[in-house]
């Protein structure tokens, strides 16, 4: 495959040429309510090719991947890149002060999930299903494992020539209790690159199922908080979850020049001087984001978005570096082979402190510790709202009780204003979700644990 696309890399008429053959294994498998909803294995790959032709873009892309197959496709490619360049007014540019990447990256797996059968994860999941049913409060259950076995090869006309084998898994386990028509909800949940011991390292597929229904069944006690400004300690996977919706989104170069609340802010103060946030495709071997090299052959780099509360850097591909005097550093991705490479983030998080978590319970008279995310929306401006699972009430240095229903608001960079405090512990946390952003990205965030003032939803 290497060989075949390489002649066609030479023999391309364009200004630049790219090919990405992508093949992938996947395997889903849900369970609800002890009920088999979903079984599923398919494997398909193929080739997408890009090209640059008189500053204008040309894709194509084929299931097939024979020589005249790939021909006729990169025909196809610049053809509609000369059909485009005609009426296109401001011409495309690429950074180009790069080196040629060649070489295999392999991700670092432990005990890959392809030594077990689909069978033995069925029957994983039925039983946990069922053991979760099986308590007298809990009225709903939901297990879902999601697997990912991906190659891919890279080849394009700067030289580069990489192959990238990668595996990527995840596993939730919900519990949901009913106390009087209000559903709640408790859940686990974990993605990593790697393999069956990556993925349970920190508790094993039965604790965690454990876990989601002592959270559900503990909530159905628990009380609403009141609403208002307060004082609140996130855990690593709502810092996670800020830094990348509320904050990373907006410094992705393409929304930057469509005008984010990001825009001309380089050099400017946006957060606490002890807020360092980063973004890093290789920031650890089994973050879910980690992405070794780029889809259009940038190897990546430590993007420093926010060092001591400064914007110094945006998300670039190639073609935003070169517009805004940047460098890429590996966040062109696309999530199968029919996809062209757009901005995407990889690992994003917020680097560790020095204060202990209980110095900042203790130190706290009167706030919020807050653990888990429930999903939300952010826009374009950082403006945020976020469903959080656990909230407990800080008192005088102590935890008290236990709140549900709870969701954060605010903007993430005056939330980051007013970090007071950071913790020398890191996680990251956000590893079983997707970033959805016109294409599936598997990413992952994380980071301290965070002291800040933010708006606290609750029943008035």
């Amino acid at each position: 495959m290497r060989d075949i696309l390489n002649r066609l890399v030479d023999r391309s008429t364009a200004d630049h040429v790219e090919f990405r053959y992508h093949r992938r294994d996947q395997k889903r498998i849900e369970m609800v309510k002890g009920d088999s909803e979903e079984v599923h294995s398919s494997t398909y790959g193929g080739v997408g090719v890009r090209v640059l032709v008189d500053g204008a873009w040309g894709f194509s892309s084929t299931n097939r991947t024979d020589e005249k197959e790939l021909t006729d496709t990169l025909r196809i490619a610049e053809g509609a890149a000369r059909l485009s360049a005609r009426n296109k007014k401001e011409k495309v540019v690429l950074e180009d002060d790069l080196s040629p990447v060649r070489g295999t990256f392999s991700a670092k797996v432990n005990d890959s999930v392809t030594g077990y059968s689909i069978e033995d994860k069925v029957k994983l999941l039925i039983g946990l299903d069922r053991e979760m049913m099986s308590h007298p409060d809990i009225v709903s259950t939901r297990c879902l494992w999601n697997e990912l076995q991906d190659e891919k090869v890279i080849v394009n006309g700067t030289g580069t020539d990489v192959r990238i084998l990668d595996e990527k898994v995840e596993f939730y386990a919900i519990a949901y209790a009913d106390l009087r028509g209000e559903k709640v909800v408790g859940m686990e949940s974990r993605g990593v690159t790697g393999g069956w011991k990556d993925l349970f390292s920190r508790k094993s597929p039965g604790e965690m199922a454990q876990d989601a229904v002592k959270t559900a069944t503990q909530l159905l006690k628990a009380k609403h908080p009141k609403g208002g400004n307060a004082t609140v300690i996130l855990n690593p996977e709502l810092v996670g979850l800020i830094s990348h919706e509320a904050i990373g989104h907006t410094v992705e170069a393409d929304f930057v020049l469509s005008g984010s609340v990001a825009q001309g802010k380089i050099g400017q103060r946006v957060a606490s001087e002890l807020v360092t946030m980063v973004d890093h495709g290789n920031a650890s071997p089994h973050a879910a984001g980690w992405t070794p090299v780029d889809d259009e052959g940038t190897p990546s780099q430590r993007t420093e978005v926010i060092k001591d509360g400064i914007l110094k850097e945006y998300l670039c591909d190639r073609e935003t570096a070169s517009l805004l005097g940047m460098t890429p550093k590996g966040n062109a991705r696309a999530y199968e082979y029919s996809d062209p490479p757009i901005i995407r983030m990889t690992n994003t998080f917020i680097e560790p402190g020095d204060h202990r978590l209980e110095e900042l319970i203790e130190e706290t008279r009167d706030g919020y510790y807050l653990q888990g995310a429930m999903g939300g929306q952010a826009d374009a401006n950082a403006e945020f709202t976020f469903g959080v699972e656990k909230a407990w009430r800080v008192v005088n240095g102590e935890l008290t009780e236990l709140l549900r229903g709870v969701s954060i608001s605010g903007s993430g960079f005056e939330v980051l204003k007013s970090v007071d405090a950071v913790t020398d512990d890191f996680e990251f946390q956000m590893g079983s979700g997707y970033c959805g952003k016109f294409q599936m990205a598997k990413v992952d965030g994380g980071g301290p644990h965070l002291r800040c003032e933010a708006t606290i939803g609750g029943k008035q």
